[in-house]
C-alpha cells in the first residue's frame, strides 16, 4: 500500500479520498484558508479599587486571552471613583467596536455568573453525576452562593445552602455527597464534617501578606481558609486545588462565553 507520509501531488483514479486534515503527515503544509471577514474576539475587565485577589485574576485573565488570540482591554479606576465616571467608561467600552465582552470587577463584589459556570464544568469534567445528588452550598452571596444554588437545581440536585445563621453547621455539612465551600470563614470545616468520598471544591481566594514573594502577598482559598485541606485530604474523594481549581476554570468559562 502507498505511504501515508507520501507528499507526492500525482493523484490516481483508483485512490481512496484523503485523510482528515488532522491525519496528514506533519511535512505536509496546511491547506490555505478561505479568506473571512471574522473579528477578533475582544475582552474587557474595569477594575475599581486594589483588591489583590482581583489583580490576580485579572492577570491570569489576560494571559489566557493571550493564548487563544483574544485581544484584552484592563481599565484600573480608583476606588473613590465616582458612579457618573465609572457608568462613562462603561459605555466608552459598549461603544468600542473591538470590545465583545465586559467585567466589572470592585472593591467588594464580583459581578459575574462565569465562577458558577466553573463549578459546575468542574464537576462534570471530573465524571461526578450530580443528578440527585445532595449537595450543600456553604454561603449566600449573591455572587456566588445564590447562583450556583440556582443551577445546581437546574441541574436535579437537591441543595442545602448553609450560612452565618444555620444552626448545627456540621450535621448538615456531613451529610454532603458534594460541598462547594464559598463562605470566607478561616478553617470553618474540618475534616471530620466531610463524608468520605464527597467532592469538595474551593471557591474563594484569599491574599495575605509575604515579603518572600515578588507581588508582597500569596493567594490561599477556601481549601486553606474555609477547609481544613491537610485533613480534608484524608476523607474527600476529590478535593479542588488552591491556586489551580477554580479560578482557571472560570477564566475558561469567561472566554467561552466571550
Amino acid at each position: 500500500s502507498p505511504s501515508r507520509t507520501t507528499t507526492t501531488a500525482h493523484s490516481h483514479t483508483a485512490a481512496p479520498p484523503p485523510p482528515p486534515p488532522q491525519q496528514y503527515p506533519t511535512a505536509a503544509p496546511a491547506p490555505p484558508r478561505p479568506s473571512t471577514n471574522l473579528e477578533v474576539p475582544g475582552l474587557a475587565v474595569v477594575i475599581v479599587g486594589k483588591r489583590k485577589d482581583s489583580q490576580s485574576y485579572v492577570t491570569m485573565k489576560r494571559q489566557a486571552c493571550a493564548e487563544v488570540g483574544i485581544k484584552s482591554f484592563d481599565l484600573d479606576l480608583p476606588e473613590d471613583v465616582s458612579e457618573s465616571e465609572l457608568i462613562c467608561k462603561v459605555h466608552e467600552l459598549n461603544a468600542n467596536p473591538d470590545v465583545h465582552g465586559c467585567i466589572l470587577k470592585e472593591i467588594k463584589f464580583f459581578f459575574s455568573s462565569f465562577i458558577e459556570q466553573g463549578c459546575i464544568e468542574l464537576l462534570s469534567r471530573s465524571g461526578i453525576s450530580i443528578k440527585g445528588e445532595n449537595v450543600v452550598v456553604v454561603g449566600r452571596s449573591n455572587t456566588v452562593g445564590l447562583p450556583v444554588s440556582l443551577l445546581l437545581l437546574k441541574d436535579d440536585t437537591s441543595v442545602t445552602v448553609v450560612h452565618s445563621r444555620t444552626k448545627e453547621p456540621e450535621s448538615i455539612i456531613r451529610q454532603a455527597d458534594i460541598i462547594i465551600a464559598a463562605a470566607g470563614q478561616a478553617m470553618m470545616i474540618k475534616g471530620s464534617w466531610i463524608k468520605p468520598g464527597a467532592a469538595v471544591i474551593d471557591v474563594g481566594t484569599n491574599a495575605v501578606d509575604d515579603s518572600s514573594k515578588k507581588s508582597g502577598y500569596r493567594l490561599v482559598g477556601c481549601i486553606t481558609e474555609d477547609v481544613d485541606f491537610h485533613e480534608a485530604c484524608k476523607v474527600a474523594g476529590w478535593i479542588t486545588p488552591v491556586p489551580g481549581g477554580v479560578g482557571p476554570m472560570t477564566v475558561a468559562m469567561l472566554l467561552k462565553n466571550t
